[in-house]
C-alpha cells in the first residue's frame, strides 16, 4: 500500500473538516475524493460501505422523497378509476 504525502495545508484542513464532521480523517478525505469522482462523472467502485452519517442518511432520504413528489406530480396514463384497474388485474 502506497503513502501519500500531503502538504501541511490540506492536512490542517482535512483535519479540521474531519473534526466539523465528527468523523476520521481517512473518511473525510474520501468522501471527498467520492464527490469529486461524482461530479467528473467517474464511477464508483460497487460494492463499497455506504455512508451512514445522519447526514447522509438524511441526504438520501431527501433525494427519495424529491424522487416520490416528482412521481406522483405525473399526469395519470389510465383515466379510470382506481378500483377498475385493480378489478382488472385481480382478474389476470
Amino acid at each position: 500500500m502506497s503513502m501519500v504525502n500531503l502538504s501541511q495545508e490540506t492536512e490542517a484542513l482535512a483535519q479540521r473538516i474531519a473534526l466539523a464532521k465528527h468523523v476520521a480523517v481517512d473518511d473525510a478525505i474520501r468522501a471527498a475524493l467520492e464527490d469529486t469522482a461524482r461530479a467528473e462523472g467517474i464511477t464508483l467502485e460497487v460494492g463499497l460501505p455506504r455512508d451512514q452519517s445522519p447526514e447522509a442518511v438524511a441526504a438520501r432520504i431527501a433525494r427519495i422523497d424529491e424522487i416520490v413528489r416528482a412521481v406522483a406530480s405525473l399526469p395519470v396514463v389510465d383515466p379510470r378509476p382506481t378500483r377498475e384497474i385493480i378489478d382488472e388485474l385481480n382478474e389476470l
